[in-house]
């Protein structure tokens, strides 16, 4: 079978002709770039020879472009035609070529190829007079000297006079087959079987030029009625920008292609291959939907369509498109779609007896093994964090799928889990918007599952669960705010009863038994809450506020500290911290005196009253100046915005011109000098910091 090789090359200049074109047009921008291989592929030339009776035929002048796809070949010097036999070969089209190991085609050197690629040879020609075929007919190789339209030559070689000799004698087959066929499709060999028509043999092998397989006339209708701008040219620069990885170039031009050429399926499915490498995958399968709609024998789109199912963590889809009768199936797509169908059904039957682990592992080996662009597969993701009860992981998952435009009828019947996929990524968000406490959201986006796919027993039940539970909370809320809070407390259990996992429930119900004075039940609600998620503030601080009921003061301190890191710009999480931290020190026996929350900055004129200052438990920034120094101005002004937004830590300066004694103790040589001391200790000293520095440390021994 032939691979998705490299696009044939076009040039910059034809690049740059149709890019300006007021019909082109640029599609959206690209995701990422992916690269997944290209839509056609070079050729290699043959060896062929000229009859004696192909050298005297003499030519007739004509001004008509030609195209190799209608059966129209135009060159400078003379073309003769025989009659053949009838063929019936395979199907192949115009514009994707079978794959080689050969470098794409550039320009190459020689009148003959100058004379192509300005117009000459294909519109100004005064050579042999083109023959429009029925699409089961063959031309002879022309003269040496002439490059027929068409893909023919390999990379960066033109024929010229007197090489045919040294040419394998393999042939080349341009589209052979029963139906039409687009330009420049080459099949490998020359088992050509009979054809109708007319062709000439020569040297060592034959070449078949058959009408492309499109509805709504030959490439060299379309040519005149576009005023003579062939369609293959645009097809081949565009092939050229996608070799060169420049997508969306080549987008623009394939639509260029197609906008002249409508009806060919070969550019559809080009431009499909552009599309895939923009990561644009959804609008790549509804481009290969019409090329296949177009010609449904088109085996390279059907086998393109099928490496993006799989893609998609669509196998059924897959399956349908990469085993076409008549083709043979790429041996590596082959292995990827086992390997994803292998994970999924394995990730199924775990999700069905609830192994969240392994449906966690075994999702990932599907995504892994190719399924790299399924929605569903990322939110299965999601939904196995969930009930392992990873709600922040959970979270962090979702904003990882890959964000897909809406898909066609085909992705949108197909299932996964037993229900509709788009109704499984609506199921797994609403549990996301349950957990997470956003109620209405979850009964909004549970309804729409539900419209998507009404027959689903799990989208019907969880539609059900997530009414009820809002009510539940709503009933909870309207009670809490009457005082009536044993009732409030039996409302959120009710909503607990039908989802157990739901941390937000938990945290309500451990303000009623707060308020109720039943902080042991309140705590215990709140470690529930907090064993789903673990960083949720409202249960830190109910939890933290009931232990201080309880006199735990150590536990207090520990869940305050961890607020205070959360939310350093919160006073009264600091000095709920300030108190516990006082309660603390009282609890162990410690002597506490003089210590207060917050205030200004203290000023310190004598050595015993600054050992009395940072003798104090706690943490005392003490800040060294002098009143004549700039920066220490500065630094002064800043103490004053740290002193309010630490306020459990004392802050004090010492004047060292006025205060000698202070500094000779301290030794103190250079200002602005700040230390910190902690419980009479000195823990940091910093010579003229910046103001991030002196922040950063204040904030580390504040906690």
């Amino acid at each position: 079978m032939s691979h998705p090789g490299k696009p044939e090359v076009g040039f910059d200049a034809l690049s740059d002709r149709f890019r300006e074109s007021p019909s082109c047009e640029f599609d959206k921008p690209d995701f990422r770039e992916l690269d997944l291989g290209s839509p056609v592929s070079p050729l290699r030339t043959r060896q062929s020879g000229l009859t004696a009776a192909a050298t005297t035929t003499t030519t007739t002048t004509t001004t008509s472009s030609s195209s190799s796809s209608s059966g129209s070949v135009s060159g400078r010097n003379a073309l003769n035609v025989v009659a053949r036999r009838p063929d019936s070969g395979t199907n192949h089209h115009s514009g994707e070529l079978s794959g080689s190991s050969d470098n794409s085609p550039t320009a190459g050197s020689g009148k003959a190829a100058r004379n192509f690629y300005s117009g000459q040879a294909r519109s100004d020609s005064a050579s042999t007079p083109h023959t429009n075929y029925s699409g089961q007919s063959s031309v002879n190789s022309p003269p040496l000297n002439v490059l027929p339209s068409g893909n023919i030559c390999p990379s960066g070689r033109i024929l010229k006079t007197g090489m045919a000799a040294n040419r394998s004698s393999r042939s080349d087959v341009l589209g052979s087959g029963m139906g039409n066929y687009g330009h420049g499709s080459i099949m490998r060999g020359g088992g050509i079987g009979p054809m109708k028509g007319m062709g000439v043999g020569g040297g060592g092998g034959e070449a078949a030029i058959a009408s492309p397989r499109v509805v709504g006339g030959s490439g060299e209708s379309v040519r005149r009625a576009m005023g003579g701008l062939d369609p293959e040219e645009v097809k081949r620069a565009g092939n050229e920008q996608y070799r060169r990885g420049n997508f969306q170039e080549a987008l623009m031009l394939y639509d260029r292609a197609i906008t002249l050429w409508p009806s060919n399926a070969a550019y559809r499915s080009n431009r499909a291959a552009a599309l895939t490498g923009l990561g644009r995958l959804a609008d790549a399968v509804r481009e290969c939907e019409v090329a296949v709609n177009l010609d449904p024998k088109y085996w390279r789109a059907h086998q393109r369509l099928a490496s993006l199912f799989i893609r998609l963590g669509q196998v059924e889809n897959a399956r349908r498109h990469m085993y076409i009768p008549g083709s043979q199936p790429d041996s590596n797509e082959q292995h990827k779609l086992q390997a994803v169908e292998k994970h999924l059904s394995r990730c199924a039957d775990a999700r069905r007896v609830g192994e969240w682990k392994t449906v966690l592992r075994e999702g990932d080996a599907a995504i892994a093994a190719g399924a790299d662009f399924s929605c569903q597969l990322f939110m299965c993701r999601v939904e196995a964090l969930l009930k392992l009860h990873q709600l922040e992981e959970a979270e962090l998952s979702l904003n990882k799928i890959p964000k897909l435009e809406p898909l066609g009828d085909s992705c949108s019947r197909a299932k996964f889990f037993g229900m509709l996929s788009e109704a499984y990524l609506l199921f797994v968000r609403a549990q996301i918007e349950m957990a997470l406490g956003r109620f209405e959201n979850a009964v909004s986006t549970a309804e729409k599952a539900g419209q998507i796919d009404a027959q689903n027993f799990e989208v019907s039940a969880l539609l059900k669960n997530v009414r009820l539970i809002t009510r539940a909370r709503a009933r909870g809320n309207d009670l809490f705010k009457s005082e009536r809070f044993t009732e409030a407390c039996m409302a959120y259990g009710d909503g607990l009863r039908l989802d157990p996992a739901n941390s937000v429930l938990y945290c309500n119900r451990a303000a009623c038994w707060f308020k109720l004075g039943q902080w042991e039940q309140s705590v215990e609600d709140c470690n529930r809450a907090l064993r789903i998620q673990p960083n949720y503030t409202k249960a830190l601080l109910r939890r933290a506020a009931s232990n201080s009921k309880l006199e735990k003061w150590e536990d207090a301190v520990r869940d305050y500290e961890v607020l205070r890191r959360e939310l350093p710009g919160d006073n009264e999480v600091a000095e709920s911290l300030f108190h516990a931290q006082v309660a603390l020190k009282k609890s162990l026996g410690e002597e506490v005196t003089n210590m207060k929350f917050g205030g200004e900055v203290e000023e310190v004129s004598g050595l015993e009253q600054f050992k009395a200052a940072i003798s104090l438990p706690g943490v005392s920034v003490v800040h060294f100046k002098t009143s004549s120094d700039s920066q220490c101005k500065q630094m002064s002004s800043f103490l004053d915005t740290l002193c309010s937004r630490y306020p459990s830590i004392s802050f004090l300066k010492v004047d060292v011109e006025e205060c000698p004694a202070i500094a000779s103790a301290e030794n103190v040589r250079i200002v602005p000098t700040f230390k910190i001391y902690k419980s009479g200790c000195r823990v940091k000293e910093i010579v003229c910091p910046s103001r991030d520095v002196l922040e950063h440390s204040v904030r580390h021994y504040s906690f």
